[in-house]
């Protein structure tokens, strides 16, 4: 017979017109509810306890928000509101009195009543938000952790639906931190079931047909019967009573059957159990434990954003208790938000690597945990043993497997990330473990939470955790090296059929970078296995010319570059002169010039891949590999050599007859043009390459190395501004940088910035010239593109000579041209010539500013690098006047003058007209170049007031008075 228990006495307060009810956290006014929120609510609970007592602002803090950190305003906050909704000091009514800079104190009178209730249940006991200051009267539930970080959300639910639900059973992986849920859910419910909860640890349970004595003993309930359940049962039929079942996974089948029956007899009975898996059982709700959340990319966000991550927050004040002398800096939270990425955000591992930086530090524990992942960390001594090391907690999850399990476990291993289930299939089945008997135990281990799935992203793909990838590869390599290179063999040949597969396809697949980035791991893996002492080096050649494509769309140039130089060097000879030679050669070459410069070995690898796709008539890669020896040709400084291949690729694309085709070879010899100085053509090519590439992010040219629309584009703003278009320009370079931000292409977006610095420049647009550069210079540091690290201090140095500042802006700029001329980088040397001249001008060198002009001026003659030739002729011109020869100065001008108007360079034309009006003036000569200036105005200049625009007007409107005398 079910042991009777006392009636259940409540108290009520009473003051003024209000009725308050902790337990039932109800307060009435004149018997009607009054909505009160929660941290009021506990607020009101707290003082009223000892009213007349002065509570310092310290203790209600810790009493009612003892589960977060917040700072005094919000006790004010609280305090305000709670003060209105009680009407206090309205009427004369005095409630809550401040002793200021102590606290606060309750001052009304207050009458207490005691409310009997024979037959409380838990709905009406169960409370929306429990009173901190609650007591709770569990048989034997564990202490609960002071705060439980990251589980608000997961606190909330259960607290609200497990009064109400029969069973509920949390379920996730090792480390997770199912068990703290579950005891922290107990003692916010332990009021609710009046102290009737009872905490069951089953691992420490060894023998399943135990499963109900040890409930019963948790319970306190004496068994003299060979039949507990029946004696649970019978103590708690008709009763309310919290059960909760820790551990159930190593007793899931007993545990699940005694479940079940006390749902069936006992009503009142709530379970709330916690298992790797489910029970499985009529009526069961599940509620899945993910890890904590963490930041994905740490390096691009702030400290303080760093620290409101939960994974993040754990660790610290895991971290900060193990050592109270800890700072946490800009960079120590970096490598904390790696960490725990690294810990896929998991409770335990990020507790053990936290307790190990009190004796090792941030950066040591982080540079152990990137070197190999260690499961042999030691926890608290305190812990169960089963959670002091991450070995022992994996250990418990793997005694559970079946054979089958633990191999297909063991060889899921090799994956890098997430898989599919074919991939599954494809690397886990052989001769001796067949295709359905692993798609069955990928089931089972993901029930058992040992194999996640990915449901974030609702890609269809499952993925190990760190840690469980870590042991499961330790248990594969312990079966011998034949085993693993096994698995690894048929996982290289899954993703290079993959790889191949894709390629073989529109290249517009690999346009969406998404899944390209998931597999990026495993594809790294696969190559590390291949070129490595047991791999198969013929897989490997392939490999590295399959995922070029890959590494070349995500801009991870370097290891392109890597795995490009290595398979050339163990190419077999049937290799030479196919598909995979001309990818690798292609490959190689673009990855050289970006990373390393425009060397030999880079042109050499262009080159051979053009004859490779000539040899093979392929008209596609040869208009690729054209593309890239353009830009190289530029690059070095050879023009001449650039404009040769832009007319070669519009041959070869008129004869494809493709849109794209053209869209790629007409912005070849648009930028030829514009650099040769011919900038009606220029546009007039640059617009076609417009109109024939495709418009859409996702369709973008990015498979030929960079985006030649995005280039394009940022061309034509420069032939615009040239072209006397200002406004149009501007308007263009804004649109094109932001479309290459979204491309997520570096290589794409430093060439966007950096020839758009040059409009701003013109434009005298120096404060936007600024926040590009920082850009450029941060996507080029970022991504480690060496010759754009070496232009950023040069273009900062041409800044400062702009701002007439030359101290150490002319040492800035020379060294950056010597780094680059090293790297054989030629296409800046004309700008920071014009930069450099400009700087020894104000500083009153004008003879070595005209020997530097001199010296650019032969190098555009003969090399065909002609569309700056106006301007440095300009100012030679002003090293000339300000030498005192005049007539040579006007004489360069009219040069200059003529010159921009063959070129169509309008801007060119009026910078000139501007300098030649001002010296006709200075030396009294008729002021020709002012009727001039006014038909150039006339002629393109509406609408794009720029500020040499301005000046010409001003110019032109005090000039014609003195022209008038003169003539």
């Amino acid at each position: 017979m079910a042991d009777v228990e006392p009636p259940l006495v409540r108290e009520r307060l009473a003051f003024g017109p209000f009725m308050l009810s902790p337990t039932e956290r109800l307060l009435t006014r004149d018997g009607e509810p009054v909505e009160i929120g929660g941290r009021s609510f506990d607020l009101l609970v707290v003082l009223t306890e000892q009213p007349g007592r002065v509570l310092s602002k310290r203790e209600l803090l810790k009493r009612v928000w003892f589960d977060v950190v917040v700072e005094d305003g919000s006790l004010r906050f609280h305090m305000a509101g709670l003060r209105k909704l009680l009407g206090d000091g309205t009427e004369g009514a005095r409630y809550i009195a401040t002793q200021v800079g102590v606290g606060y104190a309750f001052v009304a009178q207050i009458e207490r009543h005691s409310v009997h209730d024979a037959s409380p249940s838990p709905a009406t006991l169960m409370a929306e938000d429990l009173s901190p200051v609650s007591v709770s009267t569990a048989i034997n539930l564990p202490a609960r952790l002071t705060r439980l970080i990251g589980r608000d959300a997961d606190l909330e639910l259960l607290e609200k639906r497990v009064v109400d639900t029969q069973l509920f059973t949390i379920v996730g992986s090792a480390g997770v931190g199912k068990t703290s849920l579950a005891i922290d859910v107990g003692h916010r419910l332990a009021t609710a079931f009046m102290g009737r909860v009872a905490f069951v640890d089953f691992a420490m349970l060894e023998n399943p047909a135990l499963v109900p004595s040890m409930i019963a003993g948790a319970m306190g309930i004496p068994v003299h019967s060979d039949d507990p359940l029946a004696v649970i049962l019978g103590h708690v039929r008709d009763d309310a009573f919290l059960l909760i079942l820790d551990n159930c996974e190593h007793v899931v089948e007993p545990a699940a059957k005694l479940v079940e029956r006390i749902m069936e007899d006992a009503l009142q009975v709530r379970i709330l159990s916690t298992s790797r898996e489910p029970l499985r059982v009529r009526g069961e709700n599940v509620h899945r434990l993910d890890a904590l959340a963490y930041p994905e990319d740490p390096a691009g966000l702030q400290r303080d954003e760093i620290l409101t991550f939960p994974a993040v927050q754990l660790f610290c004040e895991r971290a900060s208790a193990a050592d109270s002398s800890l700072e946490i800096d800009d960079e120590a939270a970096i490598l904390i938000a790696e960490m725990c990425g690294r810990l896929d955000g998991m409770a335990l591992p990020i507790e053990l690597a936290a307790v190990r930086v009190a004796t090792h530090g941030i950066a040591a524990t982080a540079a152990q945990l990137g070197e190999r992942f260690s499961l042999a960390w030691a926890g608290r001594r305190t812990a169960m043993p089963r959670h002091q090391t991450l070995q022992a907690t994996l250990d418990w999850s793997y005694d559970l497997l079946t054979d089958v399990e633990r191999r297909v476990l063991e060889r899921l291993s090799v994956f890098v990330g997430p898989f599919s289930i074919d991939a599954a299939l494809e690397v886990v089945a052989d001769e001796h473990i067949g295709a359905d008997e692993v798609a069955f135990a990928v089931d089972e281990l993901v029930s058992k939470s040992l194999v996640a799935p990915d449901r974030a992203r609702a890609t269809g793909t499952y993925r190990l955790l760190e840690m469980t990838r870590a042991y499961a590869k330790q248990k594969l390599f312990a079966r011998g090296a034949d085993l693993f290179n096994g698995a690894a063999r048929r996982h290289a040949g899954f993703f290079l059929s993959e790889l191949e597969a894709v390629a073989a396809q529109e290249e517009d697949l690999l346009q969406d970078q998404r899944p390209l980035r998931q597999q990026l791991g495993n594809i790294r893996s696969a190559l590390d296995w291949s070129f490595g002492r047991d791999g198969d080096h013929r897989i490997a050649v392939r490999l590295a010319a399959a995922s070029a494509a890959v590494f070349l769309n995500l801009s991870h140039l370097i290891e392109c570059r890597t795995w490009c130089a290595r398979a050339l060097a163990e190419i077999e000879d049937g290799q030479l002169g196919t598909a995979i030679e001309l990818e690798l050669q292609a490959a190689l070459g673009i990855s050289l010039m970006f990373t390393r410069g425009n060397s030999d070995s880079a042109g050499r690898a262009l080159r051979r891949a053009l004859e490779v796709a000539a040899d093979l008539e392929d008209r596609w890669n040869q208009l690729r590999i054209l593309g890239r020896l353009h830009i190289f040709h530029e690059r070095i400084g050879e023009y001449d050599a650039a404009m040769g291949h832009a007319r070669r690729a519009v041959e070869i694309a008129e004869a494809i007859g493709n849109d794209e085709a053209l869209g790629v070879a007409y912005s070849l010899s648009g930028i030829s043009h514009h650099l040769a100085g011919d900038q009606q053509t220029a546009r007039r090519d640059l617009e076609l390459s417009l109109s024939k590439s495709p418009r859409s992010i996702r369709s973008r040219t990015i498979h030929f190395g960079f985006d030649h629309r995005n280039r394009s584009g940022i061309a034509l703003a420069r032939t615009l501004w040239l072209t006397g278009e200002a406004d149009r320009a501007t308007q263009v370079a804004s649109q094109t940088v932001a479309t290459a931000a979204k491309l997520n292409h570096p290589v794409t977006h430093c060439i966007a910035l950096i020839w758009s610095l040059a409009v701003h420049t013109w434009m005298e647009d120096l404060d936007t010239a600024d926040v590009t550069l920082s850009a450029f210079t941060e996507c080029a540091e970022v991504n480690a593109l060496g010759p754009y690290i070496a232009a950023a201090a040069g273009l900062k140095g041409e800044l400062s000579i702009l701002r007439g500042r030359t101290e150490d802006a002319l040492g800035a700029v020379e060294e950056s041209l010597s780094r680059l001329r090293s790297a054989r980088y030629e296409l800046l040397t004309t700008p920071f010539s014009i930069a450099l001249a400009r700087g020894l001008l104000l500083e009153g060198r004008e003879r070595e500013a005209g020997e530097l002009l001199d010296g650019a001026i032969a190098r555009c003659e003969s090399n065909g690098e002609r569309f700056a030739m106006p301007e440095l002729l300009r100012i030679k011109a002003n090293v000339r006047g300000s030498l005192g020869d005049d007539a040579g100065a006007i004489e360069l001008l009219q040069t200059a003058i003529d010159l921009a108007g063959e070129q169509g360079a309008l801007a060119w034309q009026i910078r000139s007209a501007v300098d030649m009006a001002i010296l006709e003036r200075t030396v009294g000569k008729p002021a020709g170049a002012a009727t001039l200036l006014a038909g150039l105005l006339a002629k393109g200049a509406d609408g794009n007031e720029t500020a040499e625009v301005q000046r010409a007007r001003e110019l032109v409107g005090s000039l014609p008075q003195q022209s008038a005398a003169v003539g």
